[in-house]
């Protein structure tokens, strides 16, 4: 494929606003209300209810960012185009990178987590856990090869039936709530709402994936904005929800992570263990599906801005899906599947190299959206409002917070050899 034709190929649009929807719900709503909701509980008693709220409040700005963004700059690029815009091909190029970077290991986390749901229930050996998430992964890649008409529309069957499976486990449990159960209501001292509010970050990242499809919205001025605050809305008030009930039935404590199995297990039993188990696998699903699209199209993206190999974007020729992007993911997915299975390192250790990278991805869209966004005053509040909270919390990612660093000394490497200044 020639430098010409692969800068000349665009992406079609397909995506009408309930898809865009579903893929930002799926983005965000990701295996962390399966687990999160029990784990700040405990770590705040009641009192985590006051975490969910500012944090659900804290998403907005965020959301807001990334969705006005999406509706100006409609890009495959993503959060790399809005960098490349008022910062160079160099720096844009690497957040870029970063993206793509992160979901190669983030994906494998989301599968394993809701391929262990299923593989508990039905009693299985531990090692049938990666066997799953390889066939969780492998149905997300194939839905990708279809196309992004088709994926939409899978996604959106997808997460209607999330949201129908969460509404249900709310409305379950209400009959089982106990007021007495939010007293005391700050058990462990007022620091630990801060503490749980950290940890509650991680819910409520993901809306940096669907830039990458913005240049497949159809209407993305009108559609990009409209899509950004009905899909905040619901998650709002689904994660608050869960929340709630959470503590009413007092499904926490005790070492219960699972506290939403727990909770529909109340009314339905061992039948509401499985229904929890399947929405978790839809879940996780749906996420990945998200993460996996949009990290194919910033393979696509880079490509054509030279910083990656001219095969990654090649696009496939009938369904226009971004081929070598996949293939690309693909064997990030099935190297990361390995070293799970072989116990090299812990799901707990894994997951906060691509948080670093998710992290650093946000801080170079919101440095690009104060500038973008100046002649919008809500954007750019909204895009100041965001870089202080994420400045405030990378300090808190360990370790993890070397791997951008990594990804900077490949990224100049291969740049070096293509004969750039990068």
């Amino acid at each position: 494929m020639t430098t010409q034709s692969l800068t000349a190929q665009t992406l079609q649009k397909t995506l009408t606003l309930p898809q865009i929807v579903a893929l930002y719900i799926g983005a965000v709503l990701g295996s962390g209300i399966l687990l999160i909701p029990g784990i700040a509980a405990e770590m705040a008693g009641p009192a985590s209810l006051l975490s969910w709220i500012t944090m659900s409040l804290v998403m907005i700005p965020m959301a807001i960012t990334m969705g006005l963004l999406s509706a100006i700059y409609p890009s495959a690029g993503g959060v790399s185009h809005f960098v490349r815009l008022v910062y160079g091909h160099r720096f844009g190029n690497l957040v870029g990178w970063f993206f793509l970077l992160s979901v190669p290991i983030g994906a494998p986390i989301l599968a394993v987590t809701g391929a262990t749901y299923v593989t508990t229930l039905l009693g299985w050996e531990h090692s049938r856990v990666y066997l799953m998430a390889g066939l969780i992964i492998a149905v997300v890649v194939g839905m990708s090869f279809l196309g992004m008409q088709v994926t939409g529309r899978i996604q959106t069957v997808v997460v209607s039936f999330i949201l129908a499976m969460l509404v249900v486990a709310i409305a379950s449990a209400v009959p089982h709530a106990k007021i007495e159960a939010f007293t005391p209501f700050v058990p462990h001292g007022w620091l630990s709402i801060f503490q749980s509010a950290s940890l509650l970050f991680w819910c409520f990242i993901g809306w940096e994936a669907v830039t990458h499809l913005s240049e497949e919205f159809i209407d993305p001025k009108k559609n990009a904005m409209k899509g950004v605050m009905i899909s905040s809305a619901l998650i709002a008030l689904l994660y608050v929800g869960v929340a709630i009930m959470t503590i009413a039935t007092s499904s926490y404590g005790t070492g219960i992570k699972a506290s939403l199995s727990t909770m529909v297990q109340l009314t339905f039993g061992q039948v509401g263990g499985w229904v929890v188990a399947i929405t978790a696998l839809f879940i996780c699903l749906a996420t990945a599906n998200a993460y996996v699209n949009a990290a194919a199209r910033i393979a696509f993206a880079l490509a054509k801005e030279k910083s990656a190999p001219a095969w990654m974007g090649t696009l496939h020729s009938r369904t226009q899906a971004p081929l070598g992007g996949l293939l690309f993911l693909s064997g990030g997915f099935v190297l990361t599947l390995l070293l799970l299975a072989s116990g090299a390192i812990s799901l707990e250790k894994l997951i906060q190299i691509p948080n670093a990278t998710f992290m650093a991805t946000y801080l170079g869209g919101c440095l690009a959206g104060i500038k973008l966004l100046r002649g919008n005053k809500m954007g750019h509040v909204s895009a100041w409002i965001s870089l202080l909270v994420t400045l405030c919390l990378y300090p808190f990612l360990g370790w993890g917070g070397l791997y951008p660093i990594c990804i900077f000394l490949l990224v100049h490497i291969f740049n070096k050899k293509q004969g750039k200044s990068a």
